[in-house]
C-alpha cells in the first residue's frame, strides 16, 4: 500500500497498481508523480485525466470510493478528499444513495450555474435564443489573450439574441477557437436540443467546469441597440465571460450586453443545492 511518506520507488508502484485496474478506471498515462505533491492530488490528477480523456462519459458514475482506494492502494479518505476537489471544482456531482457522477450540462445547470440574469423581483425563466449571425474568421489581439491562442488563429464568432419573457434582454458575442470544435456549422448549432456547453461536452468532449466573469458598465452600439429595440447610446450591463475546461485552458469567450431595465445579474456565491 502507499503512504504519503514513502516516495522512493512510488512512481513504479504506483503504474503497476494501474496496470492491474480496469481500463474504465484509470487512466491511459499516469501523470508523473511530483516531489512533495500530497497524494491525494496525485489520485486527484488520475481522475481528472479519465474524465478529460473520456473514459467516464458525462453522466456516467465513476467507480466507489472503496474501489478507488482498492485500485490505487490507499486510504479512503485520501479518495474522499480528490473526489471532494473535483465536486468542488463542478467536475463531479455526489448523488445520494447513487454514487458519483460526471457532471452533464444540462438546462437546469445552465440555468442555476452559469445564466445569472433574473428579472428586477428575482424571478428566473429560461431564455429563448435566437443566432443572429454565425461566421468565421481571424481572432484579433483581445480574442487571442482571451483565448490562450496566436492572433490570426482561426475562430468561429456567434451572435446570439436572448429574450426573457417574449423581450430581447441580452446580445451574446460568442468566440471560439475553430480547433476545438472541427466541423462545427451554423445548422449543427442552432439544431442543438440543449444549452451550448451541451453541445461543447456532447459533441466535442469538452467540460466547461468553470467561468471568470468581469462587468462593467457600457452604451448599446448602433447594431446592438437594434437588436434590444433600445436607442443607440443606452446603459447596458456588458459581462466578459471566458469558459475554462481541464488545465485552466480557456474554450470561449463571451460577451453579454444586457438590458438591465427589467432585469438583473444575480449570483450567489457557495455551496449548491444537494441533488
Amino acid at each position: 500500500m502507499l503512504v504519503p511518506a514513502r516516495r522512493e520507488g512510488q512512481l513504479d508502484e504506483l503504474h503497476v497498481i494501474l496496470r492491474a485496474m480496469p481500463a474504465t478506471a484509470r487512466s491511459a498515462r499516469p501523470p508523473v508523480l511530483m516531489p512533495g505533491r500530497p497524494l491525494y492530488e496525485e489520485v486527484r490528477a488520475h481522475l481528472t485525466e479519465g474524465v478529460s480523456a473520456g473514459r467516464w462519459k458525462a453522466g456516467e458514475a465513476i467507480p466507489s470510493e472503496a474501489d478507488l482506494a482498492a485500485h490505487f492502494g490507499v486510504a479512503i479518505g485520501t479518495i474522499r478528499k480528490a473526489v471532494d476537489s473535483l465536486v468542488a471544482q463542478g467536475t463531479l456531482l455526489r448523488r445520494q444513495g447513487k454514487g458519483t457522477f460526471v457532471t452533464a450540462h444540462d438546462g437546469r445547470r445552465l440555468m442555476f450555474h452559469f445564466f445569472h440574469i433574473v428579472g428586477a423581483d428575482g424571478a428566473k425563466a429560461y431564455p429563448e435564443v435566437r443566432t443572429a449571425s454565425f461566421e468565421r474568421g481571424r481572432a484579433d489581439a483581445a480574442e487571442a489573450a482571451a483565448l490562450a491562442v496566436v492572433r490570426d488563429e482561426r475562430v468561429i464568432r456567434i451572435r446570439n439574441v436572448l429574450s426573457l419573457d417574449g423581450r430581447a434582454v441580452i446580445v451574446d458575442d460568442i468566440t471560439l477557437p475553430a480547433a476545438l470544435f472541427p466541423g462545427l456549422t451554423e445548422r449543427i448549432f442552432t439544431a442543438r436540443d440543449n444549452t451550448i456547453y451541451h453541445l461543447f461536452q456532447g459533441r466535442y468532449g469538452i467540460n466547461v467546469l468553470r467561468t471568470d466573469e468581469r462587468l462593467r458598465a457600457t452604451l448599446a452600439s448602433g447594431p446592438t441597440a437594434a437588436l434590444l429595440g433600445l436607442p443607440a447610446g443606452a446603459p447596458l450591463l456588458e459581462i466578459r465571460r471566458v469558459a475554462i475546461t481541464f488545465r485552466d485552458r480557456p474554450v470561449e469567450l463571451r460577451v453579454s450586453r444586457v438590458n438591465t431595465a427589467s432585469h438583473v445579474y444575480h449570483n450567489t456565491f457557495g455551496k449548491g443545492e444537494a441533488i
